[in-house]
């Protein structure tokens, strides 16, 4: 899979006119059949303040060098929110940075720093949701990523083509939407990346649930929030995670899971870190 600028802007535009109604944004709707869900685009060019020949031009991807005025305006209408805007704005933009991104390396000082970390689980992720570093909890929670091959080593892979997964996260959806909505973001910061398209076009493939969610162009940056896990050996751990992303480099982030002190969750996480001691081995591929 190519993935298209041009093409992607049409499609992002398309699908956030699609989910506003006239009546929410204060247009009157005659009641006309609409052929399409949402908003027309005659529709949308009448909320931004611009000709319709203008956001045609726009959605249609015949140039790349609309003013941040226009593409204000269109945020505006469309009401995207802050990550939604600038994904527009890197959409409609023409493209600078490098043809083909070498090959991401984990500064030693930064292993270090997940080895210190032994009483939480933390991985380092790459582009393309590649797992480029992990600590042994990390292993015990999630996968033992040391056995597995390093193209194998990827979030997005595992949570669609890893059936084990599926019964790891307590509200998997959620979990392979939020997974998706990241690779897309993604995908958009590194619109050269060949591995980053490559895995798109094997998980498109390979997995139908994660076609449909790829459609919906859906947008989310890695911050925090938490995940319900169900693990095999300690059972149900309720963890919070807080992503670290470095300053001078930040296509690899730092995620870090968090625990309620005290709580049946803590004594879980205890748990498994005795069984991650036995079993597993701390990364260093």
């Amino acid at each position: 899979m190519t993935l298209d600028r041009r093409t992607e802007l049409g499609e992002f535009l398309r699908s956030r006119r699609a989910r506003l109604r006239p009546e929410e944004v204060g247009l009157v709707d005659h009641g006309a059949r609409r052929r399409v869900p949402g908003l027309r685009r005659e529709e949308l060019a009448l909320l931004a303040g611009v000709s319709v020949d203008h956001y045609v031009r726009l959605e249609q991807g015949r140039t790349l060098h609309f003013s941040e005025s226009v593409l204000d305006a269109v945020a505006r209408a469309l009401r995207l929110n802050p990550v939604e805007r600038d994904h527009l704005y890197r959409l409609a933009r023409p493209w600078s940075g490098a043809e083909t991104p070498g090959e991401q390396q984990v500064r030693p000082g930064l292993r270090r720093l997940l080895d210190a970390a032994a009483g939480v689980p933390a991985y380092i992720v790459g582009r393309g949701t590649a797992v480029l570093g992990w600590n042994r909890l990390a292993a015990a929670l999630i996968t033992d990523f040391g056995a597995l091959p390093p193209r194998e080593r990827n979030l997005a892979r595992l949570v669609f083509l890893d059936e084990g997964m599926r019964e790891l996260y307590e509200d998997w959806p959620a979990k392979a939407a939020d997974v998706v909505a990241y690779l897309r973001l993604d995908a958009a910061r590194n619109p050269n990346d060949a591995g980053i398209a490559a895995l798109i076009d094997e998980l498109c493939r390979g997995s139908a649930e994660f076609r449909r969610l790829w459609e919906r162009h859906e947008l989310k940056d890695k911050t925090h929030g938490r995940y319900v896990y169900r693990h095999p050996v300690v059972g149900k751990i309720d963890l919070g995670f807080e992503t670290l992303r470095l300053p001078d480099d930040p296509d690899q982030a730092l995620v870090a899971h968090t625990v309620e002190p005290d709580s049946p969750s803590a004594t879980a996480l205890d748990l498994l870190s005795g069984w991650a001691a036995d079993t597993m081995s701390t990364a260093r591929g």
